[in-house]
């Protein structure tokens, strides 16, 4: 843990240091991420990567073999593993085990709860996705919302893990005042965990959709262009786990203002009855869901 600094620059600087030394995404993974991206790619492209991996294929096996799916008779093979599963699938697994390893450290979480707030995460995913769907979203593209979804506080971990009693602060001052967590990280910080997950995100190279998504979820508003409409479903997605109380990343203020604006974003896609209407189905859906986190967790 780093020493109290006061200087938001020096912290800054100090935040991105730590950031440096995180793992980065595998080999493996980035390979993934890359067949998963081609236009053309073929299940095959993707089993021959995932076979070298003993790890990710055995999640990969134990998820298509889960609850979650609830097949008739278990699958052995790990081509037909990913046929079933489907290319996004298999890609949101690898990212999110990859993901979890980076930031899962024994001291990454102090001052907040590491299974509420990968419930959390794990929510705003599915939500994201349901509600891109619900939008309009083709098919092929609902997946970047569940990651986006899934990594939207990854911020929140190193501020934690760098600065647990300044953290615990924060934490403690937006429940006490009932005020968005951000906010009162920005008062003692001098930054929120926006820029801190941009950071992580552009260590990584994820791409420019999720660096802004992690920038801009608390004020997608200020986003430009295709990128606002995307944010702004993430944010929508943010808004309905915080309300439903499923998990918590340390935010108590379920921000009531900040819905008609979102909903303005989409035109007359969406009225806020609709957005409630989702609640049975992505509560439905997280419940399965779990069973991903838990197998993307394990070792």
């Amino acid at each position: 843990m780093m020493a109290p600094i006061s200087n938001p620059e020096i912290r800054l600087e100090q935040l991105s240091q730590s950031i440096a030394r995180m793992p980065s995404l595998s080999v493996t993974m980035m390979k993934v991420l890359e067949i998963c991206n081609a236009p053309e790619t073929s299940p095959d492209d993707l089993n021959r990567v995932i076979s070298l991996d003993p790890i990710l294929a055995g999640k990969v096996l134990r998820l298509i073999n889960s609850a979650y799916y609830s097949l008739r008779s278990p699958v052995t093979s790990l081509t037909r593993a990913v046929i079933l599963l489907g290319i996004n699938t298999v890609k949101n697994l690898a990212l999110s085990a990859a993901v979890l390893k980076s930031l899962e450290g024994k001291n990454s979480f102090r001052g907040l709860c590491a299974s509420d707030f990968w419930l959390h995460s794990l929510g705003v995913g599915v939500a994201a996705k349901f509600l891109a769907a619900e939008l309009g979203v083709p098919l092929a593209e609902r997946e970047e919302y569940f990651v986006a979804g899934l990594l939207h506080d990854l911020g929140k971990i190193p501020l934690n893990r760098e600065y647990a009693p300044e953290y615990s602060e924060a934490l403690k001052k937006a429940e006490q005042e009932n005020r968005s967590l951000h906010q009162t990280e920005e008062e003692i910080f001098g930054f929120n965990h926006c820029l801190v997950g941009e950071m992580i995100i552009d260590k990584w190279q994820l791409g420019r959709i999720f660096l802004n998504t992690l920038r801009h979820h608390h004020h997608p508003v200020d986003a430009k262009g295709d990128n606002r409409s995307f944010i702004s479903i993430v944010s929508l997605a943010d808004f309905l786990i915080n309300t439903l109380g499923i998990g918590s990343a340390g935010n108590p203020v379920k921000n009531q203002d900040i819905l008609p604006a979102l909903i303005r974003i989409h035109d007359a896609n969406m009225d806020q009855s609709s957005l409630y209407n989702l609640q049975s189905t992505v509560l439905e859906e997280i419940e399965k869901a779990k069973i991903f986190l838990q197998i993307s967790r394990e070792n």
